[in-house]
C-alpha cells in the first residue's frame, strides 16, 4: 500500500503532467485564446498572399520566359500554402465547435482526456496517444 506521502507525490505528478481531467471552463480558458489567435493569424496570411495566388500573365512581351516560370512556380507554392492554411483553419473551427459541444480535450474514440501535454502541442487533436497510435 502506498504511503500518504507517496500518494501526495503521485497526485502532484498527475497534476504536473496534465493527466488530471479538467473542467470545460478550465480547458476553454487555457486553449481557446491560442486557437482564436492562430485563426486570426491564418486569416491575415490569407489576405496578404491573395495577390501571389492570382493568375499569372503569359504575355511574352511583358516578361521573359524564365520570369514567367518563376511566377508560375511562386503561384503554385502560394496555392499549396493556402490549401494547408484552409485545412488548418477548418481544424481550428472544429476545435472551437468542440468547446460549444463540451467535447474539447476528450478523445473522439475512447472518450478519455487527451492530456495537456498533447493539447499544448496541438489543441486541434481529437485523439489521445493510445488511440492515435
Amino acid at each position: 500500500m502506498a504511503s500518504p506521502s507517496s500518494l501526495a507525490l503521485l497526485v502532484a505528478g498527475v497534476r504536473e503532467w496534465g493527466m488530471e481531467e479538467p473542467s470545460d471552463a478550465e480547458l476553454e480558458a487555457r486553449y481557446r485564446p491560442a486557437l482564436e489567435d492562430e485563426r486570426a493569424a491564418l486569416s491575415a496570411q490569407t489576405a496578404q498572399s491573395a495577390d501571389a495566388r492570382q493568375v499569372v500573365e503569359l504575355d511574352q512581351q511583358a516578361v521573359g520566359r524564365l520570369s514567367r516560370m518563376d511566377a508560375l512556380q511562386g503561384q503554385a507554392m502560394q496555392k499549396g500554402l493556402e490549401a494547408r492554411r484552409a485545412a488548418r483553419h477548418r481544424a481550428i473551427d472544429a476545435a472551437l465547435q468542440r468547446f460549444a459541444d463540451a467535447e474539447f480535450g476528450f478523445c473522439e474514440d475512447c472518450g478519455d482526456f487527451i492530456g495537456h501535454g498533447r493539447l499544448s502541442v496541438d489543441p486541434c487533436v481529437t485523439r489521445c496517444v493510445s488511440c492515435a497510435g
